[in-house]
């Protein structure tokens, strides 16, 4: 019963909250940028609920199943990666061995839902998304993972999330060291790739392919897509709070810390897309292979 209170309150619920929120922060600072004034606090939340009310279309001949298990499997793969950083944030003692590898695969799960379903589409343009998706992952998984080894080593080679924020509160932040600091920014710009913001939207990429992998998907199952891709948008830097920034806490004054860390890392992604044209996917696959991932080992070689 205590499990699926934490999977419905932290994983899915708050974490939807704060994804939500997150959004609009995001699509408001935009618009000013672009002299717009921006959509409504409520307007995430009103997209979702408007594409809830629509009707579910299926292409003919498709997998019924696969075409509408897709947008579900990503969907899991967030709230169950969202309950054990809340839990292992807030209750560090309850971190088990390898719960940190548990939480790099789960946060894969939303990309290849992502390739399942445009390719379970049979649309032309959905299969030309979900091939870039599937090339984009395999060039930021490289450096993401070597960034993430480093707090791993900082922590005494332990592979447990508890340790590694327990390491954080003795010796201060990762970030703080150089290595750390080099890890945090390789490690941002995966973000960036794995959330498919701008410069690397390339799956999506409405100007060039109409939405790519989710062109053939309507009403609940695109409702499902953009909640998942939301409630990412507060995870991901979530997950790079408590490798690179010593997590988040709640209590006094350290509330207005996680705060403020959390809104550094969502307005870092937001000038990061504001200010870069979109990248061919064999750009992207060199750059991720290239600079990334001689940074990522330099910080590796330092820590």
């Amino acid at each position: 019963m205590i499990v699926f209170l934490q999977l419905f309150f932290y994983g899915f619920l708050l974490t939807a909250v704060l994804g939500l929120f997150a959004s609009w922060v995001d699509r408001k600072v935009t618009a000013r940028v672009q002299y717009r004034v921006g959509p409504p606090l409520l307007q995430p939340l009103i997209d979702i609920i408007k594409l809830l009310g629509k009707e579910t279309l299926i292409p003919k001949g498709v997998s019924r199943m696969t075409f509408l298990l897709a947008p579900l499997f990503g969907l899991a793969g967030v709230i169950l990666v969202s309950t054990l950083l809340w839990v292992n944030s807030l209750q560090p003692g309850r971190t088990f061995l390898g719960d940190l590898i548990v939480a790099l695969y789960l946060l894969a799960l939303p990309a290849v839902s992502l390739i399942i379903g445009g390719f379970a589409s049979r649309n032309p343009l959905a299969s030309i998304g979900a091939s870039r998706e599937m090339k984009l992952v395999l060039s930021y998984e490289l450096p993401f993972l070597l960034a993430v080894f480093v707090p791993v080593i900082h922590a005494g080679f332990s592979i447990r999330l508890g340790d590694i924020l327990n390491h954080q509160v003795t010796s201060g932040a990762i970030a703080t060291n150089a290595s750390g600091l080099l890890a945090l920014v390789v490690a941002i710009l995966c973000v960036q790739a794995k959330l498919g913001l701008v410069p690397f939207d390339i799956a999506e990429a409405e100007t060039e392919i109409i939405g790519g992998p989710l062109i053939e998907y309507s009403g609940s199952g695109l409702a499902v897509y953009r909640l998942t891709k939301n409630m990412l948008l507060f995870t991901l830097p979530f997950f790079l709070i408590i490798l690179f920034l010593g997590g988040l806490r709640l209590d006094g004054v350290h509330l207005l810390s996680s705060i403020g860390k959390y809104v550094g890392l969502v307005a870092v992604a937001t000038v990061i897309r504001n200010t870069n044209p979109r990248v061919r996917i064999d750009h992207a696959v060199r750059f991720f292979w290239g600079p990334m991932t001689l940074l990522a080992i330099i910080a590796v070689v330092l820590a």
